[in-house]
């Protein structure tokens, strides 16, 4: 039997994209935001594993 596909989780942006954004954050080698930084982390995750999925 197939594997049951995941749950759709809506639209994710791209991985690059959050990834510039969570770049943004850090200013002279300071994070000027942590609390969007781990938001993005989060977001940065589903759209890579979303790659995956897709890629496969």
């Amino acid at each position: 039997m197939p594997p049951t596909p995941p749950a759709d989780r809506g639209s994710v942006r791209p991985a690059d994209e959050v990834n510039a954004e969570m770049r943004a954050l850090w200013v002279d080698g300071v994070l000027v935001d942590a609390a969007r930084y781990g938001e993005l982390l989060e977001e940065w995750a589903e759209a890579v594993k979303a790659s995956v999925v897709e890629a496969a």
